[in-house]
């Protein structure tokens, strides 16, 4: 008997379910109560609406419901594929970021050894001695991280928003930089070479199953050789179902102003906050 793929069976479901009736495969911001007769169909659909997680989607006898299930898959794989996907050439030359590397030969280097992607390649790092902005307030670093969806659903409009709020607030920046599998950690290095007084990592965070697109914002005031990660100030959920990227960027614009004005970032800075 031959075997059958159970991807390949997902798809084929998924596609006759697609042609026959389009209702039937409800994304997020689509989802239907599948739980027939509730006791108290207002809480349920409360909660419903206050979560992107998979409540009220009822059952069929043991399992999930048809629909459901596909969803789930649906879902499941945006995250791999945010994961291992690489970020549109276009999308960098549109945006005008420099391409860096760090020491991650591929991804599963850079998933299986956390340290490939703390440090930048020799030929990055030569790149930003020669060519990059020195001295400036802030340094902008943009990078797929565990998530290239995130940053090709964010950045278009986060990073022009977030240069607009800069130059409104006469704070100098140097040229954003985009870095192939880069760690938040990435950033010290980058802020030594170009000795800027902050720099902010625009990271795609791991996908989950609710959304495969949130980034997360990392901070830092003049990083050294001893920085730890309490000296770091972040935002996260930055995606259409949570901060909006361009009240982010406009956000993010203030809290940099906010952070060279304390010279502080992390718990220092809300210490020095909150006096």
């Amino acid at each position: 008997m031959k075997q059958i793929n159970l991807d390949d069976l997902v798809q084929r479901v998924l596609e006759e379910l697609t042609r026959k009736d389009q209702d039937v495969i409800q994304f997020p911001e689509q989802k239907q109560r599948g739980v027939e007769k509730p006791n108290n169909p207002e809480a349920l659909e409360r909660a419903m609406n206050r979560t992107p997680a998979r409540i009220g989607i009822g059952r069929a006898g043991t399992r999930m419901k048809t629909g459901s299930y596909l969803q789930f898959r649906i879902d499941q794989a945006a995250a791999q594929d945010a994961v291992m996907k690489t970020i549109s050439p276009t999308l960098l030359e549109t945006l005008q970021l420099p391409a860096l590397h760090t020491k991650a030969a591929d991804m599963s280097d850079y998933l299986m050894n956390l340290d490939s992607g703390r440090v930048l390649s020799d030929e990055s790092v030569r790149w930003l001695e020669q060519n990059a902005d020195k001295g400036k307030d802030v340094q902008i670093i943009i990078s797929d991280g565990l998530s290239t969806s995130a940053c090709e659903a964010t950045i278009p409009d986060l990073l022009p928003a977030l240069l607009q709020g800069l130059a409104m607030r006469n704070i100098s920046v140097g040229k954003p930089v985009f870095i192939h599998r880069g760690r938040v950690w990435v950033q010290d290095q980058v802020a030594s070479i170009v000795n800027c007084k902050v720099v902010i990592s625009l990271i795609g965070e791991r996908p989950g199953l609710a959304t495969a697109e949130s980034l997360s914002a990392y901070m830092i005031y003049k990083p050294d050789a001893n920085t730890v990660e309490s000296d770091r100030t972040v935002i996260s959920n930055i995606h259409r179902g949570g901060t909006l990227p361009i009240e982010a960027g406009a956000y993010l614009a203030e809290l940099l102003e906010d952070i060279l004005k304390y010279q502080a970032s992390g718990v220092k800075y809300m210490q020095l906050r909150a006096k």
